[in-house]
C-alpha cells in the first residue's frame, strides 16, 4: 500500500483569485476585494456601486472557467513538491469544477508540469475523499484544501485523513482563519511538503525549486 495525497487546485496548486480579480476589472469594470474567501460580498460594480448578485457571480465564474484559465499561475514550489511526493505516494487533484471542465483542468495542470489524476466535484469533498480511499486503500491519506467547509466535510466522512489547510494567495491568507477541522495550517509548499512527508513516514526535507 502507498500513501495517498488528495489536493485541491485553486489557491493550493494554482493562483486563481488574483487573476479572477484582474479579469473582472478589465472585462467587466467590477472591483473585486476578497473578504476571507467570501465571493458573495467581494464583487462591486464600479458604475453604480452595487454588489454583484449571487446569480451574476456564478455567471462570472462561468465566464472565467474555462475561457480565462490560461491566466492562472503556478503556486511556488507546488510542482516540485508534488513531483517529490509522487515518488512514494499516489496523488489525486480533487477540484470543485463542473464535470465538463475536467479535461480543461487536466490540460491546464499539464501545461504547468503537473500530471496527476484529476477528479471534479461539486459540493462537499468528504464523500469523494472517502470514495477515493476505498479505491486506493492507502496506508495513510493527506487532504489539502483552502476552504474550511471541505475540511469539515472530510472530517465527517473520512475522519482518519490528515487534513492540511493551505491558502497560497498572500493577499488572501491573512484574512482567512485556520480551518477548525484541519490538523494544521501551512500556506507555503516548501513547509507543507515536509509536513506531508512526515505524515507519510517519508524522510527528507522540502522540495527544491
Amino acid at each position: 500500500m502507498r500513501p495517498l495525497l488528495i489536493t485541491d487546485c485553486d489557491e493550493v496548486l494554482l493562483h486563481m483569485v488574483r487573476h479572477f480579480g484582474a479579469w473582472l476589472d478589465e472585462a467587466h469594470d467590477i472591483e473585486f476585494t476578497p473578504n476571507g474567501g467570501d465571493f458573495a460580498s467581494s464583487m462591486r460594480r464600479r458604475a453604480c456601486g452595487s454588489l454583484v448578485q449571487p446569480d451574476d457571480m456564478w455567471t462570472l465564474l462561468g465566464g472565467f472557467f474555462p475561457a480565462e484559465m490560461g491566466r492562472q499561475t503556478l503556486v511556488p514550489h507546488a510542482r516540485e513538491s508534488l513531483a517529490a511526493l509522487a515518488q512514494a505516494a499516489d496523488i489525486v487533484v480533487l477540484t470543485n469544477l463542473l464535470d465538463g471542465l475536467r479535461d480543461d483542468r487536466i490540460a491546464q495542470l499539464a501545461d504547468h508540469g503537473i500530471a496527476h489524476r484529476v477528479e471534479t466535484n461539486q459540493g462537499g469533498k468528504g464523500t469523494p475523499v472517502a470514495r477515493l480511499i476505498a479505491e486506493y486503500n492507502p496506508s495513510v491519506t493527506v487532504f489539502v484544501d483552502d476552504l474550511a467547509v471541505h475540511h469539515e466535510s472530510v472530517a465527517k466522512h473520512a475522519p482518519q485523513v490528515h487534513r492540511l489547510h493551505m491558502v497560497s494567495e498572500p493577499s488572501l491568507a491573512p484574512q482567512v482563519p485556520p480551518a477548525p477541522h484541519a490538523h494544521a495550517r501551512i500556506d507555503c509548499w516548501r513547509d507543507a511538503h515536509g509536513w506531508i512527508a512526515e505524515r507519510f513516514g517519508l524522510t527528507g526535507g522540502a522540495a527544491d525549486g
